[in-house]
């Protein structure tokens, strides 16, 4: 059984990639956007260039996109690990010492999803991965393969 799920392993780690990178750039949509009824349920989004909430929407919806399609996994989590990690310790932790107090479940989550998501990469099913056996294919052709590139 453990060789079945450890042969499972990396489209488990894709999907789960796909719908964390799905829901957090949902919520960057909703900031930025007013999608999903917005910031207060009332369709507002968040002032352009206010710190720090339209540059959490702005990693929140890119970083979100490239976890999702999985291109550039590592950096995009790793940034959006921090944007989390930050938004944790300035907005909700000052509110109450536990994440059930303070309302900062969502952003600790995120935080320690894309964590994660830094080590693990993107899994199967990314564009990470279909890259980089496209430059790993043709680094393996002989030089006689490849057609010389006039200048």
């Amino acid at each position: 059984m453990t060789g079945r799920l450890n042969s499972a392993q990396p489209y488990a780690i894709g999907l789960f990639r796909i719908v964390i990178g799905l829901l957090f750039a949902c919520h960057g949509a909703m900031s930025l956007f007013g999608a999903f009824g917005g910031v207060d349920g009332n369709g507002a989004t968040a002032e352009t260039g206010a710190w720090p909430n339209w540059y959490a929407a702005v990693i929140e919806l890119v970083g979100g996109s490239l976890v999702l399609l999985g291109l550039g996994t590592r950096a995009a989590a790793f940034i959006a690990s921090g944007a989390m990690a930050y938004a944790y310790f300035k907005v909700h932790q000052p509110m109450g010492l536990w994440p059930i107090e303070n309302k900062g479940e969502g952003a600790a989550m995120y935080c320690w999803s894309m964590f994660l998501l830094v080590f693990t990469g993107s899994g199967a099913l990314g564009l990470d991965r279909l890259f980089a056996n496209r430059s790993a294919a043709s680094a393996k052709k002989p030089a006689s393969d490849q057609t010389p590139v006039a200048a």
